[in-house]
């Protein structure tokens, strides 16, 4: 891999920006980085996925993108020619060290640019998947077994479903969306947003509260960031208000459930199946007993990963750093609590 970094290699200049990029990727992601960074800026990426290099490569910076590798106090400390700090996505509150970058009087900005679509068809596609048991019919097909009944009393279609939406913004608005065109009716809560009346029409969608949304869902779906407030907003007590057959999906953030409850209620059978992209711990260990459940439908977090979001994301991560280091504005800048 060091071959492939060392031909991303920056060429130092004095009179350019240096931008590091957190994570470690392949020569398919730091080229589209490439591609969007245009002339101002010296791009640095990492040769392994190590911390140590980390903090090395960043103490000459000016500015770091980070995503699925948090900003960890460590690296700021050490990171001391550092300005403004930009977040690949929305979720900065678990993948930042916003405390030490207040402290620092560092400036973040989130990229709402490039997300919605991938998250929202990926919703869909785990609602789907866990529906008709897709990883288990595919797993078992390809041992041999040939399952043309064993699934029938237990698989379902999404036609005349309600879906329950815990938050509603832009993703849980496009989710509807997509989801009217299945015949899906939905209710949803969000102390933050209500919805237009004819917006609400539209989609086909009802406000409530949070155990309205609950009662009420055969498919339940999450939306919001994870702050203290929304921590294990889906316990034991709450899967306990679905409806038996439910089903539950995540692609906002992997502590928002508690996932022994879910592990215990998609053994019992309340829960019928679940799709989780993301997890209270990432990676998930491999003898999770989440991962053991032949009614759940997992995958690594990957829901806005799609090259045409990194595309658009790059694209507005460099314009808004273009502005910062020329005018001192900042697009999208997150205000700490």
């Amino acid at each position: 891999m060091s071959t492939d970094a060392n031909r991303f290699a920056p060429e130092t200049d004095p009179d350019r920006i240096r931008v590091l990029y957190l994570s470690h990727a392949g020569d398919d992601v730091y080229g589209i980085i490439r591609d969007a960074a245009g002339s101002r800026f010296d791009l640095v990426f990492l040769e392994a996925d190590d911390d140590d290099e980390r903090c090395r490569k960043i103490a000459e910076c000016e500015a770091v993108i980070c995503a699925a590798t948090p900003l960890r106090k460590r690296h700021i400390e050490a990171a001391r020619r550092l300005k403004v700090v930009h977040h690949q996505g929305v979720g900065w509150q678990d993948t930042t060290d916003w405390h030490e970058l207040k402290r620092r009087d560092l400036a973040l900005a989130l990229t709402p640019e490039g997300t919605t679509i991938g998250v929202a068809e990926h919703t869909v596609l785990l609602i789907l998947a866990a529906a008709k048991r897709l990883p288990f019919a595919d797993s078992e097909l390809r041992a041999g077994a040939w399952h043309v009944n064993a699934l029938r009393g237990v698989s379902r279609e999404i036609h005349g479903r309600v879906v329950g939406y815990v938050g509603m913004g832009r993703i849980a608005q496009a989710v509807a969306s997509r989801l009217k065109a299945f015949g899906c009716a939905g209710v949803y809560t969000d102390p933050h947003v209500r919805l237009d009346p004819l917006v609400e029409r539209d989609l086909g969608l009802r406000s409530g509260s949070l155990d309205d949304v609950l009662e009420k869902a055969d498919i339940l779906t999450l939306h919001v960031p994870l702050t203290e407030t929304t921590r294990h907003i889906i316990g034991a007590a709450e899967l306990a208000r679905m409806k038996p057959g439910g089903i539950v999906v995540n692609t906002a953030r992997g502590g928002l459930i508690d996932e022994v409850a879910l592990a215990a209620a998609l053994r019992s059978g309340h829960v019928l199946a679940a799709g989780l992209d993301v997890f209270d711990t990432e990676p998930i260990c491999r003898d999770d007993p989440l991962l053991g459940l032949p009614n759940i439908v997992v995958t690594p977090h990957i829901s806005a990963g799609t090259q045409d979001a990194m595309r658009q994301k790059m694209a507005a991560v460099f314009r808004n750093l273009e502005r910062f280091f020329t005018s001192g504005d900042l697009a999208n800048r997150v205000t700490f609590p």
